[in-house]
């Protein structure tokens, strides 16, 4: 039974691989954003998946988003989703060279031995590192922005309230997102460190925003105020890079 087993991992494994081999996984952000690509890019260094800079201090969002818990979100929760990570593919090395968002467009070919592993931890080091990359205070959305929201909401403030009461109507923890299809914005909640890019994701499409509504997002500051926390989030969205997430 184990040796079947272990066959069966082996040619899932051969089958990404040789697919990888034959495909260049970087096209599906052809055209892309920097920040687009580097999602793309998600693999080791020598061997390890390694915690991304935030690119900012931990103090930036304040008042909206505490410094304190920036730092545990990302030193700890981060980490400890890449630690796991790490952990799950030294049983599978012949996957530490392949782009994890690959894997996770490509879950039902991964070995049986890791699969769930790249699904919730590989899930949270996507997710976290997007949602590191949308953070800002300061900007505003263009012109161009405004107008996609309106065609596909009404307006901003309509947007807004359907964006927040998605985040709370979502049982536990887990995401809210924005992706962009055929030209018009949809809003999408996955759970726990599932995204739209998945595999198995019920709507498959690039977000260009999403908002993480696990209590550890927030709990230091808005205690169990989830309705706070996202009326406080549109105040540190990085407009720019929403827009440049179009692309």
């Amino acid at each position: 039974m184990e040796t079947n087993k272990n066959r069966r991992n082996f040619l899932k494994s051969a089958a990404v691989l040789g697919a990888v081999a034959l495909s260049n996984p970087l096209e599906i952000f052809a055209g892309t954003n920097e920040s687009a690509k580097s999602l793309a890019e998600l693999k080791p260094v020598n061997g390890k998946y390694e915690l991304p800079p935030l690119g900012y201090a931990y103090s930036a969002l304040e008042p909206h988003i505490d410094a304190k818990t920036m730092e545990i979100h990302h030193t700890k929760h981060h980490q400890a989703y890449i630690n796991k990570l790490n952990e799950a593919l030294d049983k599978e090395v012949q996957l530490k060279n392949v782009p994890l968002d690959y894997m996770l467009r490509n879950l039902n070919s991964m070995p049986d031995t890791v699969k769930n592993v790249i699904r919730n931890h590989g899930g949270g080091h996507w997710n976290h590192t997007f949602f590191w990359s949308i953070l800002k205070t300061g900007t505003k959305p263009s012109a161009q922005m405004s107008n996609l929201i309106q065609n596909s909401f009404g307006n901003m403030e309509n947007f807004k309230k359907e964006f927040e009461k998605a985040g709370l109507g979502l049982f536990g923890s887990g995401w809210v997102w924005v992706v962009n299809q055929m030209g018009t914005l949809k809003i999408i909640t996955t759970s726990n460190q599932d995204n739209t890019i998945m595999e198995n994701a019920e709507v498959k499409a690039k977000p260009i925003l999403g908002c993480d509504v696990w209590e550890h997002a927030y709990y230091l500051k808005y205690q169990n105020k989830r309705a706070d926390y996202l009326a406080a989030f549109w105040n540190v969205l990085n407009w720019d890079q929403v827009e440049a997430n179009l692309r």
